[in-house]
């Protein structure tokens, strides 16, 4: 049985939280946090942070879209995060975590351009989103110690306080589409 692969690569604020939720979402085959959307090549944690690379903290999604669709993976995105603050999520301020689409092709800014006036309409945030959509963006891998970062440090303060309520959130949300090892 071939398994058929698509790419989401989205920014919302710190990576650890959505590499957490999209880990545990059914239909997502690998999750991987890294920077894209700069102008600097192969850059660093540290020089991300220090806000010179242009690049945001993002997380490359490879899915089966027979299970979720680009769309839903979308949906999901803007429940966990908050789209309509810019550069910034809760105590984390800076370029780096910002709200970002980067779609691989005209079929997905087209969805995510759909999926984007539904969350307008809808008023899920009370304020206008401030999400980037752009196109094709090279995107640079993180570090080893910032994959699945969640389920290796649960009891780190930055886990408890600001993952875990979001992975508990995508839970209760989405507790139809969770991975059945969670």
């Amino acid at each position: 049985m071939t398994i058929t692969r698509e790419t989401a690569i989205l920014g919302g604020g710190c990576f650890w939280c959505l590499d957490a939720v999209y880990r545990e979402l059914q239909g997502v085959i690998e999750v991987e946090s890294g920077y894209a959307g700069g102008h600097q090549a192969n850059p660093t944690y540290e020089q991300v942070c220090a806000k010179r690379t242009g690049h945001a903290e993002v997380v490359r999604v490879v899915f089966d879209p027979s299970v979720v669709s680009y769309t839903d993976i979308l949906r999901i995105f803007f429940t966990i995060h908050d789209p309509t603050t810019k550069d910034r999520q809760g105590a984390d301020v800076g370029p780096q975590y910002r709200s970002i689409i980067i779609a691989q092709d005209d079929a997905q800014m087209a969805i995510a351009r759909e999926v984007m006036a539904e969350i307008e309409g809808l008023k899920l945030w009370g304020g206008a989103l401030v999400t980037e959509l752009v196109g094709p963006q090279t995107y640079w891998p993180g570090e080893a110690e910032h994959q699945d970062y969640y389920r290796l440090n649960p009891w780190s303060g930055y886990c408890r306080a600001v993952v875990g309520p979001k992975v508990a959130k995508f839970r209760k949300n989405f507790m139809a589409r969770l991975k059945e090892s969670v």
